[in-house]
């Protein structure tokens, strides 16, 4: 495990299925020589353009707000800080249902701030357009290796590149490591492009 792969993830913490992945490679990091480096992206921008339901506009619209708030801990504290901030958020509002519950996103981002010892105050970068630009600047990266038509998440492993895989459950333990290994070995190939079925389930926190 001395010489670990690094594995970039770009993900928007608003996402259920980039928070599966997430998770999933946190099980990955266990079991294979790996190491994840996080990198923020924004259904907002991915989305600016786009002709998208309203209804869908309307929910990722407040997705901005925990993006900017990983982006100011980030500009305060360092990069070391991001993985561990959304692993809090994507606790509290994923498995824990925290924005269903009445937690609205501002108690998420406080709480998770609070939990690493952060400076709570960043919360209020919620409704700051100040980090803005490092956001659009993480997210065009990530996107200009994979193209327009993809979402969140999307992971980098030295010159391969691809969005997903998109998942409904974590897989553990050996699981996690015979996925990663499959999906190394089909995106390596320049023409490989497309693997799908029609998704039927819905994400599971277990």
């Amino acid at each position: 495990m001395a010489d670990k792969t690094p594995v970039d993830l770009w993900f928007d913490p608003f996402c259920p299925f980039a928070w599966v992945t997430s998770r999933w490679l946190v099980e990955v990091e266990k079991v294979r020589p790996v190491e994840i480096r996080w990198h923020l992206m924004s259904l907002n921008v991915l989305n600016e353009d786009k002709d998208i339901p309203d209804e869908y506009r309307r929910l990722i619209a407040r997705a901005i707000e925990l993006v900017r708030v990983i982006a100011a801990a980030d500009d305060k504290y360092g990069h070391h800080v991001v993985g561990g901030l959304y692993t809090e958020f994507g606790t509290r509002l994923h498995n824990e249902h925290g924005d269903r519950k009445g937690d609205g996103l501002r108690t998420i981002a406080e709480r998770s701030l609070e939990a690493l010892g952060l400076d709570v105050s960043l919360a209020d970068a919620m409704e700051s357009t100040e980090f803005d630009d490092a956001v659009r600047a993480s997210h065009d990266e990530g996107i200009t290796l994979v193209g327009e038509e993809v979402g969140t998440p999307i992971i980098r492993v030295g010159d391969n590149a691809y969005f997903g895989p998109v998942i409904t459950r974590v897989p553990r333990g050996e699981d996690a490591g015979r996925l990663w290994d499959g999906v190394q070995t089909v995106t390596e190939f320049e023409d490989f492009f497309e693997l799908k079925r029609t998704r039927t389930k819905r994400p599971v926190f277990d």
